[in-house]
């Protein structure tokens, strides 16, 4: 460690930084870029979930005042795209690609039968699985940053201690002011690797919590959608 041996003993956390050797260096490098990605993320989703909820509130507010599905058409051309507006498109395609299987084209009081009726189900839950995969990519990313850093930092930590009483054994010193430096420098990466991971955790659970409650307000829209059409006498 550079910091042994008569050179003065470092008095701020970025001078025990400068003083590191070379694999704390890396590994604090390593941390940094890590860091960097679970922000990125955190504010991409964060900004992502905002616009889906709100967008989404806004339109599940209109469809639940809706008197039929073709006045539900209306609202969704009119409000933002939304998981809601998607999951609510590919119903509105399911029905009508299900027409000529009814029998009566120009029938609107035409029903599905029970076996299209579980077969629109399906198609609200694998759109809905769609919508859920896509707002929740990269989330699984803040789990594994904060998994990982710490054991990144103890690695980088262990090296150190190893370095710095190699060097004391070297130089023959072992008082506390020589041992001190070179710990408090190996020390550094374990730091470093608490604060990318607290954060990193701490998001991961947030939005995790955030999109199962999503996931089961888009399977609340879903039910919905089929009791709107059991009322316009569609099922």
């Amino acid at each position: 460690m550079s910091t042994q041996g008569g050179s003065a003993a470092p008095r701020s956390f970025f001078e025990l930084i400068l003083t590191s050797d070379p694999v704390t260096k890396a590994v604090l490098l390593l941390l940094a870029v890590l860091s960097l990605l679970s922000w990125a993320i955190m504010f991409a989703k964060w900004r992502a979930f905002s616009v889906a909820e709100s967008s989404g509130a806004s339109f599940v507010r209109e469809f639940e005042r809706a008197r039929g599905i073709d006045d539900a058409m209306l609202m969704a051309q009119r409000s933002k795209a939304s998981p809601f507006t998607a999951v609510f498109s590919r119903a509105v395609q399911f029905i009508n690609d299900t027409k000529p299987a009814l029998g009566a084209t120009t029938d609107r009081t035409a029903r599905l039968s029970g076996s299209q009726v579980e077969a629109l189900r399906l198609v609200l839950d694998s759109q809905s699985g769609r919508e859920r995969e896509e707002l929740g990519r990269f989330i699984p990313w803040l789990a594994t940053v904060g998994s990982v850093s710490p054991l990144i930092g103890l690695f980088g930590t262990v090296l150190g201690v190893i370095e710095a009483f190699e060097g004391i054994a070297t130089k023959g010193s072992g008082n506390i002011g020589a041992v001190a430096p070179g710990i408090a420098t190996a020390l550094i990466a374990t730091a470093a690797a608490l604060a990318v991971a607290i954060p990193a955790a701490f998001a991961y659970n947030v939005f995790a919590s955030r999109l199962n409650r999503f996931d089961n307000e888009l399977e609340g829209f879903g039910s919905e959608l089929v009791a709107l059409m059991v009322r316009e006498g569609r099922i």
